[in-house]
């Protein structure tokens, strides 16, 4: 079993799938198979729909949403596709097996007085205070604002007007425009940003060292809760750049392009669920 799993994370990586994906993936397809070997008995070749079924039972009754389930069932169906044409089954058990039906959750969106308490509670802490506004006014992934480097500012007239975001794994390379409000947190971090030669990241610990992802979520989880924000998370600022500029306006378009959405369906979704529908043209006001 173990043989098939690692040639079909090797297949993943082929497709050049991003690591986050193939861990997800591999997660589900041990948890699917270690199922159907000790509680039902069955081989990998002898596994059919009504195994399936009986997995899809024994996650709802473990308390897994119908999202999670879903997602469980698409990484089958993939894996069953690949073991078909690998030949290590005669045909495939996921075939006929319909996705459970979910509502897509509302998107967690900071109110104006939300940010802005966030805001002032972080105030004092000039790196943490840029952390949050190139979030906010960009709405870039929190792994995306960890890499950022010096050499990704791009300047004019001596004042920060772009970022590239490098291409990283399947997601390629971009460039976000910064408002007045993120070009003047780039300059008055910049200020402060300890001096190292060896690393040109932009964001550094106060060592010298690259901030990881796990620091950034530390800081702003402790900042949330210090500034009275219940149920909210790093990724939640993006949601709110994305939610906020909709409502004012801004086209779909230009919002999917700055926040690197593969599918402008992504970022109609958004408009969807929180119930926009007429744009108007490209701004990117303030938040």
């Amino acid at each position: 079993m173990q043989n098939i799993i690692q040639l079909f994370e090797n297949k993943l990586r082929e497709e050049d799938k991003s690591i986050y994906t193939i861990i997800a993936y591999k997660k589900d397809i041990e948890q699917y198979i270690d199922f159907c070997t000790k509680v039902r008995n069955k081989e990998l070749r002898d596994i059919d729909a009504e195994d399936i079924k009986a997995f899809i039972e024994d996650l709802k009754e473990k308390g897994y949403t119908m999202k999670s389930i879903s997602r469980k069932l698409n990484s089958i169906r993939t894996f069953s596709r690949f073991a078909l044409e690998s030949k290590y089954i005669d045909k495939n058990p996921a075939h006929s097996i319909p996705h459970p039906k979910f509502e897509l959750r509302m998107p967690r969106v900071l109110t104006t007085q939300e940010y802005k308490a966030l805001r002032d509670t972080c105030r004092r802490d000039q790196r943490l205070y840029s952390i949050v506004e190139l979030l906010l006014q960009t709405g870039m992934k929190i792994g995306e604002l960890c890499r950022l480097s010096l050499d990704d500012i791009i300047y004019e007239n001596g004042v920060p007007v772009r970022l590239i975001i490098r291409a990283y794994e399947s997601t390629p390379e971009r460039e976000v425009i910064l408002n007045e409000a993120a070009a003047n947190a780039i300059i008055d971090y910049l200020k402060i940003r300890p001096q190292h030669e060896k690393s040109t990241h932009l964001f550094l610990t106060k060592s010298g060292k690259p901030m990881l992802i796990r620091n950034v979520r530390f800081y702003l989880d402790r900042a949330f809760k210090k500034a009275g924000i219940e149920n909210a998370t790093v990724n939640d600022l993006r949601n709110t750049f994305i939610a906020h500029h909709l409502a004012r306006g801004t086209s779909i378009l230009f919002i999917s392009k700055m926040v690197g959405h593969k599918r402008l369906s992504t970022t109609e979704r958004y408009a969807n669920l929180l119930g926009l529908s007429k744009l108007k043209p490209e701004t990117l006001d303030v938040l």
